[in-house]
């Protein structure tokens, strides 16, 4: 069936590993996407990025589609509004705080438009800068009046996979965690990339078979699973690499432009 819909994680695919907030894609991979809105294929984001961020790099791409951010917690429309959001069971919130501070753990409490951190530490900073957010931090904002739509826990390289693991089997089905390398994701079971470009699928009219989704990691699984064809890149981690149909040839992000190109 022909590609009606493509679906792509920014960074990591549309941007380099590492390439930070201020990068931007670059102009093959920028004029790829307008030569597919050009031919009528819907293009949309789907990031774990806040709202802000996700739109700046919509701005570049000449995008005006709904915008999956914040790993499907929420859906933005290119103003802001939010069509699509789902929090976290607040229990479980916070008994996921309760249990970072038994630990001696950062964490961060937030919604569709707010960051609050329990303290200033690395991988809160950059999610910030990424997200064109302020983050606010807070030393105990589970007692913030924010209705939280996830909670991360910020450990370390070492601890984050066993957290994962030890975090799944209390918690199962109540709610959906990521295990990135040095924090652990907490979400509604709802919030995925996957649940929300099956969503943005349904209200345009378009079957599963006829989407693409690109992408390179834990958070990215889901649609990669969920997608008529699901592509990933060399570097992509375990999780995006056993969801994924296909892995591009070659090294970063090169590879993307051309096959994008190939759609039409």
């Amino acid at each position: 069936m022909t590609i009606r819909l493509v679906a792509l994680d920014i960074d990591g695919t549309l941007i380099p590993p590492g390439g930070g907030h201020v990068a931007l894609p670059d102009p093959d991979i920028t004029s790829a996407v307008a030569a597919l809105q050009q031919a009528g294929i819907v293009v949309v984001l789907a990031s774990g990025r806040m709202f802000p961020g996700t739109a700046r790099i919509a701005g570049h791409l000449g995008l005006r589609t709904p915008l999956i951010c914040q790993q499907g917690a929420s859906v933005h429309m290119p103003d802001g509004t939010i069509s699509h959001r789902f929090a976290i069971d607040v229990e479980v919130a916070r008994e996921l705080s309760q249990f970072a501070r038994e630990y001696g753990w950062p964490y961060a409490w937030f919604d569709a438009v707010r960051y609050l951190a329990s303290a200033p530490n690395p991988a809160s900073t950059e999610y910030a800068l990424v997200s064109g957010i302020d983050p606010e931090y807070h030393e105990a904002p589970q007692h913030s009046d924010i209705e939280p739509t996830g909670i991360d826990i910020i450990s370390t390289p070492a601890d984050a996979n066993r957290i994962h693991a030890l975090l799944e089997a209390r918690y199962g089905s109540r709610a959906h965690f990521l295990d990135f390398p040095a924090v652990t994701g907490a979400h509604s079971p709802e919030a995925s990339k996957g649940n929300a470009l099956a969503l943005l699928a349904q209200d345009l009219g378009i079957p599963r078979e006829a989407v693409l989704a690109i992408g390179d990691s834990v958070n990215d699984a889901s649609m990669l699973r969920w997608a008529g064809v699901g592509v990933t890149l060399p570097h992509c981690d375990r999780y995006a690499r056993a969801a994924a149909d296909e892995i591009l040839a070659g090294e970063g992000v090169e590879r993307v432009a051309q096959l994008l190109r190939g759609l039409l």
